[in-house]
């Protein structure tokens, strides 16, 4: 971890909250927030989905891997990550070695249940959503935890709940 930079890293699956758990935390912590999907969007001047469509999952991979390398040279930010994010060691190690890194885990039935409807989330248009998300959370739970620095579990406690625990255990590891 890197405690120079001040920053903090959102990763988990799609719908574990990073991005709601993000805005919040930065707003107490009064830092900037970036979404790395959005970072991505506003430099395409397109949706994801339109992305994935237009390029594959390869192509927006290498675009994310852009927006991950320039957004964690930023410094004192909170940044939420997309769920794939940790698919490519570069970007581990960009993660890992620029800032503070916490997983959002929720388990793939938590994550079925707030990702119902799929819009935006290309990887669920195609197929059993459920077993889709079991399926990610198998081979990226792993690539995960491997650069957590902190693993806070989403399922029951509200955002604010969740954001003060973090911010508590932020504070206990400094």
């Amino acid at each position: 971890m890197n405690s120079s930079s001040n920053n903090i890293f959102l990763i988990g699956l799609m719908g574990a909250g990073k991005s709601t758990v993000g805005k919040l935390l930065a707003k107490k912590l009064g830092r900037q927030f970036l979404d790395a999907d959005h970072v991505i969007e506003e430099r395409c001047g397109v949706k994801i989905p339109v992305i994935f469509e237009m390029e594959g999952e390869e192509g927006f991979r290498r675009r994310e891997a852009h927006a991950i390398k320039d957004s964690t040279a930023e410094h004192n930010i909170i940044l939420a990550t997309g769920g794939g994010a940790i698919l490519l060691a570069e970007n581990r190690q960009l993660l890992s070695e620029r800032g503070t890194v916490i997983y959002l885990h929720a388990s793939p039935v938590e994550l079925w249940h707030r990702t119902r409807g799929g819009e935006g989330r290309p990887l669920l248009k195609n197929g059993d959503a459920k077993k889709i998300l079991e399926n990610l959370y198998v081979i990226r739970d792993p690539l995960y935890r491997e650069i957590a620095d902190h693993i806070i579990e989403t399922g029951k406690p509200s955002v604010n709940q969740l954001v003060n625990t973090l911010i508590m255990q932020l504070e206990l590891s400094a």
